[in-house]
């Protein structure tokens, strides 16, 4: 049998429907859709590596203009040469810290008056602390330090670029929040789940706020999604499998499947999305973090189910795996803090 390609226009997007098309184990429907950002000029944090990086790719494939802004400009400027090689018509590069003021404004201000608007705010900067330390130990230097970037710094760039947008007639902002802002997990940094936790809150009240003045404000919440760039150090600590044991999926994520929702929220198919915190995270949130448990039918009712597997066996990293990570890999879905 020929499989024939199909495609499907929705509003000026053209997204590839062509079935039988997934790779990696992946269904077809994980494949980054063709969106066209021609025109439009897109603003992107934490962009010098991991998910910022593929936001960036992503757009500038679409046709997008892009400002790229983290704390290291020669990190930045890779991946602006890499944009311009994809597509990109305009990429520039503003180095700056999230959490300073003076810095945010710099940068916005920067943005504009290379490009003339901004379309698009991806608020991606962020960071944790992975060396595992107990909410009751907790000390304030690293609280602060954590929600100065993840929870300052998301509405500082929220503060100036949705003043823009609103001066301007319109936009539309993409909030990366996290799976562990909305319960309990047991990879849980105290400071990183308020942040996420405000960045959810924020997201639902800016999105109705600005809803009739045509400003879209909305989240994507990650699950564990890896890079390529981690994938090695994950698998060699054994935490690859124990992640895909806590989701129903049984699998980590990849970064193309974050990519296509966080570009789908900013095209026109979103253009009735506001105040809405998507899920990226196959299943996890859905589950409560109980997946790994397997469902009563799998040990003694398999006759009457029969195309259910048997039973899922319980998974665990290696018990030095906070220390491994302490040393400072860049990781799942944070970028740490030289981004």
């Amino acid at each position: 049998m020929v499989r024939v390609a199909r495609h499907e226009r929705v509003g000026r997007d053209v997204v590839d429907c062509t079935p039988g098309t997934g790779r990696r184990g992946r269904p077809a429907e994980a494949r980054e859709p063709r969106m066209d950002f021609t025109g439009k000029t897109v603003l992107i944090t934490g962009a010098s590596y991991g998910l910022g990086e593929g936001f960036a790719h992503g757009f500038a494939k679409a046709g997008a203009s892009l400002v790229l802004t983290a704390r290291s400009a020669e990190l930045l400027e890779g991946v602006a040469a890499t944009c311009r090689e994809m597509g990109s018509p305009k990429v520039t590069v503003v180095s700056g810290d999230v959490s300073n003021e003076d810095d945010v404004v710099r940068v916005v201000s920067t943005a504009i008056a290379e490009h003339g608007k901004i379309d698009s705010l991806i608020n991606n900067a962020g960071i944790s602390d992975l060396r595992g330390m107990a909410p009751e130990r907790f000390d304030m230097e690293t609280w602060n330090r954590i929600l100065a970037v993840d929870l300052n710094g998301v509405f500082l760039y929220l503060r100036e670029v949705g003043r823009h947008m609103l001066e301007t007639g319109g936009g539309s902002i993409v909030n990366i929040a996290s799976i562990m802002g909305t319960g309990a997990n047991e990879l849980s940094v105290i400071a990183y789940n308020a942040a996420k936790g405000a960045v959810h809150s924020i997201t639902q009240q800016l999105g109705c706020e600005w809803a009739d003045r045509g400003v879209r404000v909305n989240a994507v919440s990650p699950g564990f999604i890896i890079t390529e760039m981690v994938r090695p150090a994950l698998e060699g600590m054994g935490m690859d499998k124990w992640i895909a044991s806590r989701t129903p999926m049984r699998r980590v994520g990849e970064l193309e499947e974050i990519v296509g929702p966080v570009m789908f929220l900013c095209s026109p198919m979103a253009a009735y999305i506001t105040g809405h915190d998507l899920f990226v995270d196959g299943g996890t949130n859905a589950s409560n973090g109980t997946y790994q448990i397997p469902p009563i039918h799998h040990e003694w009712n398999a006759d009457s189910a029969p195309r259910v597997g048997k039973g899922y066996p319980g998974v665990v990293p290696r018990p030095d795996w906070y220390e491994a990570m302490a040393g400072g890999i860049p990781g799942i879905h944070y970028p740490l803090p030289e981004a």
